[in-house]
């Protein structure tokens, strides 16, 4: 059996653990799931990432010889991804709208739930399935395993894919990471000015086509839009701004609690558990994100989703729990609309 990958969780205790692992990152190809790189790394936080078959008893070694405490993920990532490959390309359809599509559904409740009639009568909203739709097709492609010091992909490992497909650099390397691309602080912190890292925020702020079309959207109809809701995965957080500074917006205590009341809306179905704050000091610091540039546009209810799970599974959540996770999102958007509604009617 070919073995591409592992996934680690580390947790570094002290200082001189910390530089271990950042020390790794500096010599090795480690790819990062949790934080998004090697500069967040913190005492106590539980580091998540995959490094290539070749180089993961040399990262084995060095955690041990050092005390890191640590365990294996996905002893081998190859396997886990091709088996969700495998399930998508014999089934009839590889995306059912109707199958995982919650809010879908919600809105066929219209006339009979008072709640949901009550949004729906007096809310537009306007949805964008997905952002980087250029990065999801690429994610399913296939290409073949390479593993060598210098170059690690695997076909397996495109459905991993962070940035978008563009190459507007004079480099090799492909994509822009969208969610550093908006003109809100951009390219201040913790985003890339190197086309090769996985934060790379572009050749300038809304240089991107999906970015500008999001930005242009929003700005032709400002006037009527009041809250702005982004989704990502994963960490199970409710996040607002700021992301790019610790210090706190003038909505703050306000964001705070409207995140603290859909948390709670979340956890009322399955028992999930998410944090809530303010992005910088929740997640870790970033610029150029989405939901700030949004709050600076005056749309005060701006609010990021991570959504499942807390790292078991990280960006490979199994398709078992897509539904529920589905479900109780849509609790929480029901009380940050409601909330909006009750301040602006």
């Amino acid at each position: 059996m070919i073995v591409c990958a592992k996934v680690f969780r580390a947790k570094p205790h002290n200082e001189n653990q910390v530089n271990v692992m950042k020390y790794l990152a500096s010599i090795l190809q480690l790819n990062f799931w949790y934080p998004d790189s090697e500069l967040h790394i913190v005492r106590e936080m539980e580091v998540d990432f995959y490094v290539s078959a070749d180089q993961s008893n040399i990262v084995q070694s060095l955690m041990e010889k050092n005390k890191i405490q640590y365990e294996v993920l996905f002893p081998n990532l190859k396997e886990v991804i091709e088996k969700q490959v495998s399930k998508e390309t014999n089934s009839t359809s590889r995306h059912s709208y109707t199958k995982y599509n919650e809010w879908h559904k919600a809105i066929q409740t219209y006339g009979m739930d008072q709640n949901m009639t009550n949004i729906l009568d007096n809310m537009n909203f306007y949805i964008l399935p997905v952002f980087n739709i250029d990065g999801y097709i690429w994610s399913w492609t296939q290409v073949p395993c390479k593993v060598s010091l210098f170059f690690y992909s695997a076909p397996d490992l495109n459905r991993l894919w962070r940035k978008s497909r563009s190459n507007t650099s004079n480099s090799d390397c492909v994509g822009v990471d969208l969610n550093r691309n908006f003109g809100v602080e951009w390219g201040t912190v913790d985003s890339s000015k190197n086309p090769c890292k996985e934060t790379y925020c572009g050749s300038s702020a809304e240089s991107e086509p999906e970015t500008k079309a999001v930005t242009t959207f929003i700005r032709n109809h400002l006037s009527s839009i009041k809250a702005y809701l982004t989704v990502h995965s994963y960490s199970q957080m409710l996040l607002f701004p700021y992301g790019y500074t610790q210090d706190e917006i003038p909505d703050h205590d306000e964001l705070n609690e409207v995140a603290k009341e859909a948390v709670k809306a979340i956890s009322s179905l399955y028992g999930e558990e998410y944090k809530y704050g303010s992005s910088a000091i929740t997640i870790y610091p970033a610029s150029g994100c989405s939901e700030d540039w949004a709050y600076s546009q005056g749309i005060k209810y701006s609010f990021a989703f991570e959504l499942r799970d807390k790292g078991k599974y990280g960006f490979l959540l199994p398709e078992s729990q897509i539904k529920p996770t589905c479900q109780e999102i849509v609790l929480a958007v029901k009380v940050i609309a409601n909330y909006v509604l009750n301040q602006t009617l």
